[in-house]
């Protein structure tokens, strides 16, 4: 058996909203998810093959800021073989934040816990991420080994730039690509960001979340390929990783349509370059392996 996967989904939620409110789900267009999901929903959804192969782990990520949300999904990363990792939150602004991660990593599933989250999307502050309290919180994510997933939106791409160059040792992973505004086809602020970006050899990108910027109805893989010439050109294949967002991408056809869009996207790429976007990239990046660190069990099957 190999120790990579064959594929990875890099990126895909669950919540219980019988269990934890999800306040951003009351927006205007979220009927379609706005509902309880679980793994077991996940592997009923993803039954498409990509490339030929088959969903056989996945990096779980945190929703809402709340470090009980996080301890939760690293619990069910602990009995779920589906999810080799777990993306979560904490606090980086507290000075309590490198406590916050050990008593994290030291609880239940703590192992599984390979990055750290945070909204800033939702931040106003243009510079957010150089806030002193942040940046020390950041320090204290990698000095424990762990990556950050950076959730941008095209317009916030002078802060991340600004991080990647003043923490050149923190693993960084770009989530949704920075969230380039497809629908608009509007990308050339965009691109200049994401290249700029790509130019810090320790950031990687998530190929996720694009279906929900474009046009929930209409788009099509055309609409989504100048995307991803852009991020092939500026991060090269192998720092790519596929990532589905499920359940978002449901509002916008869900895990197989993105699964065949990726497919037809990787056409003319060789074996190894396929192997990185669809599983390799993510699997270093979130130090995924096929046996259980505690029980010698399979992990990711």
């Amino acid at each position: 058996m190999s120790d990579t996967p064959e594929l990875v989904d890099g990126h895909h939620h669950v919540w219980n909203l019988g269990h934890r409110p999800q306040p951003w789900l009351d927006e205007p267009g979220h009927e379609p998810i706005r509902r309880s999901f679980g793994t077991a929903d996940l592997r009923t959804a993803a039954t498409a093959t990509v490339a030929g192969r088959r969903l056989e782990c996945t990096v779980l990520v945190q929703c809402v800021t709340s470090v009980d949300e996080t301890r939760e999904f690293l619990a069910l990363a602990d009995s779920d073989p589906l999810i080799g990792a777990v993306v979560g939150w904490a606090d980086l602004t507290s000075p309590a934040i490198g406590d916050v991660l050990d008593a994290l990593r030291a609880g239940p599933g703590g192992t599984y816990l390979r990055a750290v989250r945070h909204l800033v999307q939702g931040e106003s502050d243009a510079a957010w991420l150089q806030q002193p309290s942040v940046e020390r919180g950041l320090r204290a994510v990698g000095e424990r080994g762990l990556g950050y997933d950076l959730l941008i939106r095209s317009h916030q791409f002078p802060q991340a730039i600004r991080l990647a160059e003043r923490l050149p040792g923190l693993p960084l992973v770009l989530d949704h690509a920075g969230k380039p505004p497809i629908a608009r086809q509007d990308l050339d602020d965009w691109e200049r960001g994401v290249r700029r970006l790509a130019a810090h050899p320790q950031v990687r990108c998530k190929v996720s979340g694009l279906v929900t910027e474009a046009d929930h109805e209409k788009w099509t893989v055309d609409d989504i390929r100048p995307v991803w010439e852009v991020l092939l050109a500026a991060f090269g294949p192998d720092r790519l990783m596929f990532g589905s967002d499920w359940p978002v991408c449901v509002l916008a056809g869900g895990w197989n349509r993105w699964a065949a869009t990726v497919e037809e996207l990787l056409a003319g790429c060789s074996h190894s370059e396929t192997d990185a976007v669809l599983a390799k990239t993510a699997t270093d990046f979130y130090r995924l392996q096929r046996t259980d660190p505690k029980e010698g069990t399979s992990r990711c099957s």
